[in-house]
């Protein structure tokens, strides 16, 4: 009978840290996750950014020369990340493939333009610094047109603000239900041994030697929870890098790893926090208040 009880109990205690350490995973996982997204937004906004396309058409008069000239400014100048002339043939050509259908041959001549796609740098998507280079292009007298959607770049913008501002108001949140999660957990686990807890003080052991073994065991389980979060996390992040290769998600390994580090020793720094306030508790409670 008595070995059968300590059976059922031992089995009640592995079920309880399993628990435990799967709160703990789960919750730092996600919490890692939230990490993930905070470091990479400003990335992953800047990447959208710069596949704005401003379009300088130039003028069939336009010289080879003078379009070299601006061309190579451009890829100069600070605000830019990359250019790329265009000729109208190209054009025809990517229109032909876009369209499965030749319009020249309807129209019997090619009414596009020569043209230079120029990227800027993400901090230079604004309405006001397209402006200020469209107002500088059309200066050139073999410059006829240039085109860009500032709509889109504003609607972006605004977005992007919007965005961010849930994020941070999301990892506070995440932050916040991770504490409780984990706590939760830990107190439960804690509250299975407190007849033990009370039976070690009714004999003349120290809060301190009570909480000491309380204290250890769960911050075991959170360094494993913490392991088991940051292997998944490895592995959603290496997916990302290989499914969004142009985002270049591990081009700052530093940041990465200092996530990495702060998940491991927040799983640390809450469990132990948790565990000593739980079995403080019982450790106040009277014997008659543990039922």
């Amino acid at each position: 009978m008595s070995a059968s009880f300590e059976k059922y109990q031992k089995r009640k205690l592995i079920s309880s840290y399993f628990s435990v350490v799967l709160s703990i995973a789960l919750v730092l996982f996600l919490l890692g996750l939230l990490g993930l997204l905070v470091l990479n937004a400003k990335k992953v906004s800047d990447h959208f950014k710069e596949q704005v396309v401003v379009t300088i058409y130039l003028k069939d008069t336009a010289k080879e020369v003078e379009t070299k000239q601006l061309e190579k400014s451009l890829a100069l100048a600070d605000y830019v990340k990359s250019t790329e002339y265009v000729s109208k043939e190209e054009a025809a050509a990517s229109m032909k493939e876009e369209n499965g259908e030749d319009f020249m041959d309807f129209l019997g001549y090619n009414p596009l333009q020569n043209s230079i796609d120029v990227h800027l740098k993400a901090d230079y998507v604004t309405s006001e610094h397209l402006e200020e280079v469209s107002k500088e292009a059309l200066n050139k007298n073999f410059v006829d047109e240039v085109r860009y959607d500032n709509d889109l770049v504003t609607l972006m913008n605004n977005n992007v603000k919007k965005i961010s501002f849930w994020v941070l108001i999301l990892s506070g949140i995440f932050t916040l239900i991770a504490v409780l999660l984990i706590n939760s957990s830990i107190r439960l686990a804690v509250y299975a041994k407190r007849f033990t807890i009370k039976t070690m003080q009714m004999v003349g052991a120290t809060k301190r030697f009570i909480r000491r073994p309380f204290i250890w065991k769960s911050v075991q389980l959170g360094i494993l929870g913490a392991i088991i979060a940051l292997i998944g996390m490895a592995v959603v992040l290496y997916y990302l890098n290989q499914t969004f290769p142009e985002l270049d998600l591990m081009r700052n390994p530093i940041l990465i790893g200092a996530l990495f580090i702060a998940v491991f020793i927040l799983g640390i720094i809450i469990t132990w926090i948790s565990t000593f306030f739980a079995t403080q508790r019982f450790l106040n409670l009277k014997t008659d208040q543990l039922y």
